[in-house]
């Protein structure tokens, strides 16, 4: 049976998980329910599971049945989802809405968790004409906490014995893209991510007499403008700079000025260039600014996450997969880089591979005016979970497989040789 109908025979059972991950997200590093459900989800599949020592991620290797080299030595391809949620409170309405207070799976994460433990069967059912050796990459901690790279640390990439050869990431949407719309580009996919943490250091007094305080308000506001302008005086229009401020904070009331103000934004960059400047010309912009007021003010720079580029031929594998299972109707690839970002760039830095979008905008709505992911009324269908799960499963399967079919010739070279001199 081809690996998308046997998917299409699990959606019951992977929109049920589905459920059971939304009902209860869990954010940052320690997700103990959610790596419980997923060890449920491989019991008595045929994995070898390893538990995150510093967080709750769980790694899973199969080793395939269809080469006869030995482990360690036969090719390797990872699959990854990540798990956790955001803390946001839910108001679509669904019948399976989040059941803990202020905690979402506003990103899709639950998804990606039902669709990679889905791809885990279809791989275990067919275990015998893997070319090699799959490991699953089930990740905690992607909303800002670094997951993949405590997962890294920990050896997720040489879990098999080897370094992987090629890694996949899949990633779902609320908008963008109109349903079951699969989404690749090659080179740079997705921005960098860095946080700004501004603190303005005045001196606080009467609201009535300012020339006897140092207001850090005034300072504070003139620096949210100002960096606004500098990105558009300072950068090329044509690798352009995202700059939001998220948090303004001043005061406790409105007769007295405070002695600090403080600013938290966040800063999207598509180039490491632009990405240097960026880290060199903003404190020297508020530092500028701020003494000019007779203010001191403090500048914490935080790098964040790094680039998401993807291998042009990993990313050609993919689609040429995607249109083998689903057809070139189901492909779109993407001009211009989006602009939110994803730690699954530390594993693609390492290795060679690609991230895929996947739309999962309900198929009555809008995709152009949809909510969109982080969004409390973000809503995910169910139809593209068993898609999403042959995907996974197929991706390791063939490039298995063509790297299988491309060690051959090396290894029988090896052995003309090896024969000649003896």
């Amino acid at each position: 049976m081809p690996i998308t109908a046997d998917a299409r025979e699990m959606q019951t059972d992977l929109a049920r998980l589905r459920h059971e991950l939304h009902r209860e997200p869990e954010i940052g590093l320690a997700l103990p329910r959610t790596q419980e459900k997923v060890l449920k989800a491989l019991d008595g599949l045929p994995y070898e599971i390893t538990l995150g020592q510093d967080t709750t991620s769980v790694t899973a290797v199969l080793r395939g049945q269809g080469s006869g080299t030995e482990a360690g030595s036969r090719p390797a391809v990872l699959l990854r989802a990540d798990m956790d949620g955001l803390p946001v409170q839910e108001k679509t309405g669904v019948d399976y809405t989040s059941r803990t207070d202020g905690a979402m799976h506003a990103c899709g994460h639950d998804l990606h968790t039902a669709m990679l433990a889905g791809a885990a069967t279809l791989l275990a059912e067919r275990r015998h004409q893997l070319a090699g050796d799959v490991v699953l990459m089930f990740q905690p901690g992607e909303e800002g906490f670094d997951g993949a790279s405590h997962m890294i640390r920990e050896g997720v990439l040489d879990a098999a014995g080897r370094r992987v050869d090629a890694a996949y990431g899949m990633h779902v949407f609320s908008a963008l893209e109109p349903h079951g719309t699969f989404c690749t580009k090659p080179g740079v996919m997705l921005s960098s991510s860095d946080g700004l943490v501004v603190t303005v250091l005045g001196a606080g007094g009467h609201g009535s007499a300012p020339h006897s305080a140092k207001d850090p308000v005034t300072a504070a506001a003139e620096m949210v403008t100002a960096l606004q302008v500098m990105i558009t005086r300072q950068f090329n229009m044509f690798d352009p700079v995202v700059l939001s401020v998220g948090v303004l904070q001043a005061g406790t009331k409105r007769n007295i000025i405070p002695e600090t103000a403080r600013i938290e934004a966040t800063i999207r960059t598509f180039s490491e260039e632009a990405r240097q400047k960026m880290m060199d010309a903003v404190p020297r912009l508020l530092k500028g600014i701020a003494a000019a007021h007779g203010l001191e003010v403090d500048v914490d720079y935080q790098q964040e996450y790094p680039l998401t580029i993807t291998d042009e031929d990993e990313t050609h594998t993919a689609e040429n997969v995607i249109a083998g299972l689903f057809g070139d109707s189901r492909l779109s690839r993407w001009a211009t880089p989006l602009s939110g970002s994803e730690d699954f760039s530390r594993v693609l830095a390492e290795v060679p591979g690609t991230f895929i979008g996947l739309s999962a905008v309900p198929r009555d709505a809008d995709h152009a005016t949809s909510a969109f992911n982080h969004s409390p009324y973000a809503t995910f269908d169910d139809g593209v979970l068993a898609d999403g799960a042959a995907l996974y499963a197929e991706l390791a399967i063939s490039r298995l497989a063509a790297l299988a079919a491309a060690d051959a010739p090396a290894a029988a070279n090896t052995v003309a040789a090896a024969s000649a001199l003896s």
